[in-house]
């Protein structure tokens, strides 16, 4: 069992002492002004430590797209050459994304990225319960809950992805659906097991937690979630709809090992630009259609089954596939196969005044991170609400950076990044 870490990491700026020497620091290099006329490094120089936001795509993944974009340029669903190959690119990426998470070639949905994908789990939960109310048949129980108009129930987490947290939102909002928004717990920032279970309802049809999450790199009891709700649909299976699993895991996959049948999820979304294939995405789904529902969210031609019409993207998809191809891949480090935390991801607030997360950044000279999430940019000086809910205090989130490292992060990336951050801090410092 690997020595857990801690995902939060609350510095005052005088623990890094005197200047010190890194590599690098003397080189001569080309410098520009930023807006608060503070020098920075030349593009070259700077440290790439947002790998959780996006990974770069890997040259073997662009060359794949490339081969696609001039091979297998024809159409997926004609019968001619171009097409065919177009249809056997499709289908290998589909056969090797499946093997990816455990799976059948015939369980992937390929999508346009991971929020098409968790909107079509969402959708598809609403839409199953109420097909429930209206074959209820006999069921005397079916047709109590139909009498009383009741509504499907989703439970889910209060750090998830917008993508996750805004469509419950709006089915909430809009009367569609009822929500729970588990809170984590503020020992361990993790979903606790006990309180899922405590949140079902009759009329439960969804439970969606996200696998690992994208700020604290906290990993979730996934399996252990799946495993009495399982016991529970045992229950209940003739009396109730089937409550389903999903869980989203964009930032999981590629770091730790995702397996759907030891997770015992029946949906998981995966995303490409988490580790180093294209911004396109993909719906695991445990036999689509037979044991697990999917209702489209888009009618057209009869590509993906129905499930998602809409003539397929090849070279994404070949891309796709190449990313994943090889079990060395997936494996961003596996010298912690026991943590409860993914091994790329750091969360650090620098307490002070006027250190705050996004000021310290945009005065680095080397250091590219970010605050949080890619999609919470437009909100300005606000804190994250992921780690609010955390029981982070206000203005330790505020000054919150997240730094995730990746495949090609050195050690001495490390040290200069350090480097870096002390002497932006006592720049800030001396400013205040």
């Amino acid at each position: 069992m690997a020595e857990k870490a801690d995902p939060f990491v609350i510095l005052n700026h005088n623990v890094w002492g005197n200047s010190s020497n890194h590599p690098g620091s003397e080189q001569d290099c080309h410098h520009h002004v930023n807006l608060d006329n503070q020098t920075v490094a030349d593009e070259s120089e700077r440290i790439y430590m947002d790998y959780n936001a996006t990974t770069p795509v890997d040259p073997d993944v662009v060359r794949a797209v490339t081969e696609a974009l001039t091979d297998a340029w024809g159409n997926p669903s004609s019968n001619y050459l171009p097409g065919l190959k177009a249809r056997d690119a499709v289908y290998h990426s589909r056969d090797t994304v499946a093997r990816m998470v455990g799976g059948k070639a015939s369980d992937i949905i390929f999508t346009s990225g991971g929020t098409e994908a968790n909107n079509l789990v969402f959708h598809t939960a609403v839409e199953h319960f109420g097909k429930c109310m209206n074959s209820s048949g006999g069921n005397a129980n079916i047709q109590k809950l139909n009498r009383r108009g009741s509504l499907p129930h989703i439970i889910t987490s209060n750090v998830e992805h917008d993508s996750i947290k805004i469509t419950a939102e709006y089915l909430l909002k809009d009367g569609k659906a009822d929500v729970t928004f588990v809170p984590i717990s503020k020992v361990t920032a993790r979903v606790e097991v006990e309180d899922v279970i405590a949140a079902i309802r009759p009329t439960t049809c969804l439970v969606s937690v996200m696998l690992a999450n994208n700020e604290t790199g906290i990993i979730m009891p996934i399996k252990d979630i799946c495993q009495r709700v399982k016991e529970i649909n045992k229950q209940r299976a003739v009396s109730t709809p089937t409550i389903f699993l999903h869980t989203d895991a964009a930032q999981a996959i590629g770091k730790i090992r995702v397996n759907a049948q030891d997770l015992g999820v029946d949906y998981i979304t995966i995303v490409g630009h988490k580790f180093y294939g294209p911004r396109i995405g993909a719906l695991f789904v445990n036999d689509p259609g037979t044991k697990t529902p999917v209702y489209p969210l888009l009618f057209g031609g009869g590509q993906e089954r129905n499930f998602r019409p809409g003539t397929e993207n090849t070279a994404m998809i070949a891309g796709l596939g190449k990313a994943v191809f090889g079990e060395d891949r997936l494996n961003f480090n596996s010298r912690f196969p026991g943590s409860d935390v993914l091994p790329n991801t750091c969360n650090v607030s620098i307490l002070g005044r006027g250190l705050e997360g996004r000021r310290v950044l945009s005065t680095c000279r080397r250091l590219l991170a970010s605050v949080g999430a890619a999609c919470h940019s437009d909100r300005g000086d606000q804190a994250s609400y992921i780690l609010l809910n955390c029981g982070i205090p206000y203005d330790v989130a505020t000054n919150a950076l997240r730094i995730s490292v990746g495949r090609s992060t050195s050690r001495e990336d490390v040290e200069i990044v350090v480097e870096d951050l002390r002497e932006t801090v006592e720049q800030l410092e001396r400013m205040n």
